[in-house]
């Protein structure tokens, strides 16, 4: 499987757990693939930089003071609103977000994450990923299950600085998902042409069989 089609297979199943009505927060990477596999049609998608009711758009349609927080091009769905980062950043604080799906570099066993800084690189600044873990109703994590040498990203505790002690609602890998409880991580689901041993062997992060 490619990295494309992995990541694809990710963002589909991210979708199934998407019910609207709800205001949801696509991250940078797989996150923002999400949109293209969601069905209902009371999902609202909101980027920090200021719109909600964000939309794909089409290469001859693209306006470069029209973006998302990631800078990618996006449109305007009838009846989106613009507001500036402020009003943005006291909805997400407010609780008004539904959800945030996000991207990750480790996560650990309680469902802590780390998702802005590799310690020894150039670090752009934790961006708004923090208030949305403090603020969003639902966080759902995206990631590869493995980094490129192989080695886990479930960990037990995260060796990267961490984005915020808030704890996760879901882990999507291209191996397995995971909801975040009280007791810890249970595996809910197996991606397709998974297998429970492959997961065992490439998970640090204690975890538990539904």
């Amino acid at each position: 499987m490619s990295k494309t089609e992995m990541q694809h297979m990710i963002a589909e199943r991210v979708a199934r757990e998407l019910h609207g009505p709800a205001i949801v927060n696509l991250g940078i990477g797989i996150p923002t693939l999400v949109a293209e596999y969601m069905e209902a049609d009371n999902i609202y998608l909101h980027t920090e930089n200021g719109l909600l009711g964000v939309t794909d758009v089409e290469e001859e349609g693209v306006d470069p003071n029209l973006v998302n927080a990631g800078k990618l091009p996006v449109g305007e769905a009838v009846g989106a609103s613009f507001f500036n980062s402020a009003d943005s950043f006291a909805m997400i604080r407010g609780g008004h977000v539904d959800v945030a799906i996000l991207g990750a570099l480790q996560v650990d066993e309680t469902g802590v994450i780390a998702n802005w800084a590799v310690p020894g690189k150039n670090i752009m600044g934790v961006g708004g990923a923090m208030d949305l873990l403090v603020g969003a109703k639902k966080v759902f994590v995206t990631m590869s299950h493995t980094s490129k040498d192989g080695s886990p990203k479930l960990l037990r505790e995260c060796t990267y600085p961490i984005t915020s002690t808030r704890q996760v609602d879901m882990i999507f890998t291209e191996l397995a998902v995971f909801s975040v409880e009280e007791g810890g991580l249970i595996l809910v689901d197996l991606m397709p042409g998974a297998t429970i041993e492959e997961v065992r062997e490439k998970t640090e992060a204690a975890f538990s069989e539904k």
